[in-house]
């Protein structure tokens, strides 16, 4: 899935979205991969381009769609 995270405070609700579960969550821009739940991690990607979210066996995938379908593109 691909999101948008343009803005300081958008990127500080998603950590804290993202937080909520307990599976690994990834961030993908370019060649560059950081854990969604760092904020750090976040910040050292690009914001200005579209980034992919990716998910590695997480069981709650739908419930994970519907609380960031306002970050998806």
């Amino acid at each position: 899935m691909l999101i948008s995270l343009n803005s300081v405070d958008k990127v500080k609700s998603f950590v804290n979205k993202v937080s909520q579960f307990d599976e690994e969550i990834d961030l993908v821009s370019g060649r560059y991969v950081v854990d969604a739940k760092s904020l750090l991690g976040i910040f050292s990607l690009d914001l200005s381009k579209p980034i992919e979210l990716e998910t590695n066996g997480i069981a709650k995938k739908q419930e994970l769609e519907a609380l960031l379908k306002d970050y998806c593109i």
